[in-house]
């Protein structure tokens, strides 16, 4: 893979659009058989020249959706995991780090547009701001034209909207502009189609996604010709309102209807499914605008100065199509079971595409027109758009990133399970087979060779049923609305137990004197906590008795900090345990435990014997200490190393359950009395990828050499 720069992201967020209503997923299919189709030319190229994820899911509704997508927490652990009336004050927090955040302190200029959702009341005249911590200004997004209340934006012609940067002492970083198309009325500067902005009967007031549209065409080109000049990338995520109902106020828009006239079908459609098609096509169009803006910043026609090759550009849906005459006249939902609102296909699998040509033009995992089956989640976003912008993925969240797919570097990892619930009902996806928790008992299903869902499998698969049962239900789904993760740090001394209350932070999200969560006591389950030493002096913590965090980093503070984990002793981050710099692990007997990973940053140490039941990465250092055995896969970096004191009681064995990747140094120390000749298993795995940096494959310690000798299931040293 050659050489990548941190690419630009721009970001297609629709909401309400079935997994069916683009081409590759069946609408091409349609106009090929002559039947009712909806024209999405530009979502079509975008597949044409990137990858079209088959299997990729958002969630059953709008608010958890797009407060997973932000924090790339599931519904289980998110604060916002239903639509709620109370969510559009509360959903996002001051803790929960979001793209915005990630993005706008990677250097990223930064922009969002249409429906945020939450912040704002819901008065179409005179709106609020109710809650400064959860509004898009708060969350890194310096350019903004939004909604902040879903249910202000069941209208596309909003009176005002609202907008940053905003004037002076304005609330929120935020002001409320007119929802007008006046600052796009210049033909020279800006395009006829699709808004028709200049036309003798456009609105007054807009349409508001032409509004968002435009403002977010603005920023793609001022921003394009910035990274022309100074190499600075951007991060653009346009939300619209599109097609979510009311779909009767397209028709008060100039030539609402020209892209289908004269199409044989479009005339037998229903009123309702004419309107959502031409919404449909009226947003593609405006895609098309922004795409062509990539290309061509400036509008000059030469394109020269294009930014399209190293910008990604994600197009995807919010949920699946709501229950209406559109989705069955045009098999919206692609002939999957359900529609939005419910836990079944139709409601949760989502139209998913990607583009970035200068990782895709020699990728030999998601080359350019692919299809791809993997399983991905919008919660894979975010950490995707970390690792790609250089940033660090915020501790313990449950997206996965996609980025190693893209890059070819990195630790490729596939989603173990997906999580999805609504107001009854929850499932799992685990590969293939899908589990759903409804008052009357689980069903089984599986979804390869039943996409549809038709034939329940729970009657012969029981053990399977209690398998996926665990896991859901151990993610938190059935828990009340307004349950969600917490945030705590080490607050005691060295002297301190991990598990006394007093020497951990509570938590209270709060807002106006009204507090919506409280969490205190010993550590739990829902915790994302942290340990980090502020002082220049080492410190050193004992796990006094089994602990349990969703995701727990130790480290990145001033002095080295020690999590001693004793024999019998079990210290569990169910979504990982990341190690930091100045942090350290230190296995005396003891085991580390989580569903994902283990993770060992650069300047960070995991050492002694033990058990490590998770994947482990390493980018720091490994020391072994005796035998450290690990149940999932070890994956080493190019800065990594792995030391082995060789003089030790206990001889130093690493072994791996799955593939041991190597790569980095091996360093031994204290060689003792080893007879020429001897040869010692170091690590042994499954399946052993790649090699340690060690110059002819030969290193020395304590006046004695060793020859590193490779097998397709372990590394020896052979003692010359």
């Amino acid at each position: 893979m050659a050489d990548l720069q941190r690419p630009n992201i721009l970001y297609f967020y629709v909401d309400d659009m079935g997994w069916g209503a683009i081409g590759p997923n069946g609408q091409a299919e349609r106009k090929a058989k002559g039947l009712p189709h909806v024209l999405t030319p530009n979502i079509d190229r975008l597949a044409a020249e990137g990858v079209n994820f088959k299997r990729a899911y958002g969630c059953t509704v709008c608010s958890p959706a797009r407060s997973s997508q932000q924090t790339g927490f599931h519904q289980g652990h998110t604060f916002a995991d239903r639509n709620d009336p109370d969510n559009a004050k509360k959903a996002i927090r001051a803790e929960d780090i979001t793209m915005g955040d990630v993005l706008s302190g990677a250097g990223y200029a930064t922009g969002y547009w249409g429906k945020w959702g939450y912040g704002g009341s819901k008065s179409q005249p005179d709106p609020e701001i109710l809650n400064v911590q959860t509004l898009p200004t708060s969350h890194g997004y310096q350019h903004v034209l939004a909604e902040l209340h879903h249910v202000r934006a069941h209208t596309f012609f909003q009176p005002t909207l609202w907008k940053a940067p905003a004037a002076s002492g304005a609330k929120g970083g935020l002001e409320l502009v007119p929802n007008s198309m006046e600052p796009y009325r210049s033909k020279s500067q800006y395009p006829e189609s699709p808004a028709l902005h200049n036309h003798p009967k456009y609105p007054k007031t807009a349409y508001c996604d032409d509004a968002y549209c435009f403002a977010a065409l603005d920023f793609v080109r001022s921003n394009a010709k910035r990274y022309q000049k100074s190499g600075e990338p951007f991060f653009g995520l346009l939300a619209v309102q599109v097609p979510h109902a009311p779909f009767d106020e397209v028709e008060a828009l100039p030539e609402w209807d020209k892209a289908y006239r004269g199409l044989p079908f479009f005339n037998d459609l229903s009123r309702q499914a004419q309107q959502w098609a031409a919404m449909v096509t009226r947003i593609d169009a405006h895609f098309g605008n922004i795409l062509d803006a990539l290309e061509d910043p400036n509008g000059d026609g030469d394109k020269s100065d294009s930014v399209a090759a190293n910008t990604l550009v994600v197009f995807q849906s919010d949920n699946g199509g709501p229950q209406h005459p559109a989705r069955k006249e045009f098999v919206a939902n692609g002939g999957l079971r359900g529609n939005k609102g419910q836990i079944w296909e139709g409601g949760i699998r989502v139209p998913t595409v990607m583009r970035w040509p200068a990782a895709q033009a020699d990728s030999k995992t998601l080359p350019v027109g692919s299809h791809c089956d993997q399983v991905i989640d919008v919660t894979d976003l975010l950490p995707t758009f970390c690792e790609l912008a250089g940033a660090e993925i915020p501790v313990g969240i449950d997206g996965v990133s996609l980025a190693p797919w893209f890059t070819g570097e990195g630790t490729k990892r596939e989603r173990d399970f997906v999580i999805h619930e609504t107001g009854r009902d929850q499932s799992i996806i685990h590969g293939d087979m899908k589990l759903v928790r409804q008052r009357s008992g689980f069903v089984l299903y599986d979804l390869a060779k039943d996409p549809a869902e038709s034939t329940d499998l729970s009657g012969t698969k029981a053990a399977k049923v209690e398998e996926l049962k665990e896991l859901l239900l151990a993610e938190r789904v059935a828990e009340p609305k307004g349950f969600a993760n917490t945030y705590h740090h080490w607050t005691g001394s060295d002297a301190s137990k991990m598990s006394d209350p007093d020497s951990w932070s509570d938590y209270d999200y709060s807002n106006e004197g009204i507090s919506y969560l409280k969490d205190s006591g010993a550590p739990q389950i829902s915790w994302i906590a942290t340990i980090r030493n502020p002082d220049s002096k080492p410190s050193t913590l004992k796990l006094d008795k089994d602990l349990e965090f969703l995701g727990l980093e130790i480290g990145s503070g001033k002095g080295l900090q020690t999590v001693a984990v004793g024999k019998a002793k079990t210290l569990t981050g169910r979504n990982e345990i990341r190690l930091s710099k100045n942090g350290q692990l230190r296995l005396r007997g003891g085991t580390l435990q989580s569903l994902r990973s283990v993770e060992v940053q650069d300047g960070s140490f995991l050492r002694g014997s033990g058990r490590v039941d998770a994947s482990v990465s390493n980018e720091g250092e490994l020391r072994l200490e005796g035998a450290i055995a690990i149940k999932g896969d070890y994956t080493m970096t190019g800065s990594s190393k792995l030391i082995a004191g060789l003089g030790s009681k206990a001889t130093p064995h690493l072994k791996v359950a799955g593939t041991a990747v190597l790569n980095g140094a091996l360093k031994l120390e204290r060689a003792g009395q080893i007879q020429k000749g001897k040869e010692i298993t170091l690590v042994e795995a499954k399946r052993i990828v790649g090699k340690f940096q060690t110059k002819g494959d030969v290193i020395s310690v304590s006046g004695k050499s060793f020859k590193v000798r490779y097998h397709a299931d372990r590394v020896t040293l052979k003692a010359l």
